[in-house]
């Protein structure tokens, strides 16, 4: 005969089976609902007209089908709900974002606002107009100078392919900004990740601390070189990753589209970062990462192959430039590979950059590197064989500074 359980242990072993782990066949679905969201992510800005929110809407509606637990899902639902006008619905996938946690409802995240005015203004083409933006301004004087450098060749994953020169670009790139005949960065306002440190999580907490501290008159450098996937590795609807330390992308040796889903970093958050968090009204992102935004013909090589130097896609550094003050400097075009020189012991995209900000003592304006290192580039790269152009993207036509702009108040905040 079996024992009666006391009622108090029966109602708690009921509410450890409801509050479990997902199991195996579970973990793959909320990985293919993470996706979803960064697909909707990628559909919608603060200027999208009402169709493109739609179309965002029924993913994230599909999103939180496949993983009702999902908090995020939730979360940016409620947002898309309340652009649509749909109010009431708005109010309760904001409820279920509360009761099941979502990391953006908690960090205050919102995609569809600007943290800076845009010069572009904000149009919709029906539904509930966004709220208007105010009249473009400019800065003052450079306040405080703020940068992010990631550089990764290093993966736990052993099946992603070991990147050479990635860590020593960073590291260089790190020490011209510091450099008082360069830079004129203070050495506590320029955090470097490097392999290890480069986790996920620490990327995000980085971006983080500078949007908590970074002021408009402030100016904001984010390097990152690593491996990314192209829109053609999701199988699922073309999102785009960027490929940390702490990325699993494969099972033993298959390729895993639900493990990256859960472990990289999308780019998009990476452009939500800068166009709605960044308040510094001068910001520059510099980007020699392996990322591919061209989709890809008959014949195309298998997922673990296009992890490989190529370049970000035109629609998401028009992303990444949505405020004032922005620039998005990337390393080749999106149908060409990023490539790294055994010669020059760098990358070419960084190694011109470093040399051109040296000889420029930093007091270049940005525009005018990038035509440098541009020609540069072009030219060495053309030499070996070989094909690769640097791409610039600017908020404005009059959207340009110095990486030495002069800071008029020394940092004191702590790490």
């Amino acid at each position: 005969m079996i024992a009666r359980l006391p009622s108090r242990v029966l109602v708690l072993a009921l509410l450890a089976l409801a509050v479990r782990p997902c199991a195996p066949a579970q973990q793959v679905k909320c990985g293919a609902g993470r996706d979803l969201v960064v697909q909707a992510l990628e559909r919608v800005t603060p200027q999208s007209g009402n169709d493109a929110f739609v179309d965002a809407l029924e993913l994230l509606k599909h999103a939180v089908s496949v993983c009702p637990e999902l908090g995020d899902a939730w979360y940016y639902r409620s947002l898309v709900e309340k652009r649509l006008g749909h109010d009431s619905l708005a109010n309760y996938a904001l409820g279920k974002a509360q009761f099941n946690g979502s990391e953006a409802l908690d960090q205050g995240l919102n995609p569809l606002a600007l943290s800076t005015p845009s010069p572009r203004g904000i149009t919709a083409t029906e539904g509930p107009a966004p709220e208007a933006s105010a009249a473009p301004v400019h800065p003052g004087p450079v306040q405080q100078k703020w940068a992010l450098v990631v550089g990764i060749g290093d993966f736990t994953d052993s099946e992603i392919p070991h990147l050479n020169y990635t860590t020593a670009d960073a590291a260089a790139f790190a020490d011209a900004l510091e450099d008082p005949a360069i830079g004129q960065f203070s050495t506590d306002n320029v955090h470097l990740l490097t392999d290890k440190q480069a986790t996920t999580k620490n990327i995000k907490e980085q971006l983080n601390w500078i949007a908590r501290h970074a002021g408009a008159d402030d100016l904001v450098v984010i390097y990152v070189a690593t491996h990314g996937t192209p829109r053609t590795v999701d199988s699922a609807g073309g999102a785009n990753y960027l490929v940390t330390y702490d990325t699993e992308a494969h099972t033993g040796e298959n390729f895993n589209e639900d493990a990256l889903y859960a472990t990289a970093y999308p780019m998009v958050e990476l452009a939500n970062a800068v166009a709605t968090r960044m308040k510094a009204l001068r910001t520059v992102v510099f980007l020699d990462t392996c990322y591919s935004g061209a989709a890809a013909g008959p014949g195309a090589p298998a997922p673990t192959e296009k992890l490989a130097n190529t370049a970000p896609s035109k629609a998401m550094l028009s992303h990444m430039t949505l405020g004032t003050g922005r620039i998005v400097i990337a390393a080749s075009e999106n149908n060409e590979e990023s490539l790294e020189s055994d010669k020059l012991h760098h990358g070419y995209f960084t190694y011109y950059l470093l040399q051109t900000l040296k000889n420029g003592k930093g007091l270049t304006p940005l525009s005018q590197v990038y035509a440098s290192v541009a020609q540069q580039v072009s030219q060495s790269v053309s030499a070996q064989g070989a094909h690769q152009h640097p791409v610039m993207n600017r908020s404005s036509a009059d959207a340009d500074f110095s990486l030495r702009s002069p800071a008029t108040s020394a940092a004191n905040t702590q790490p």
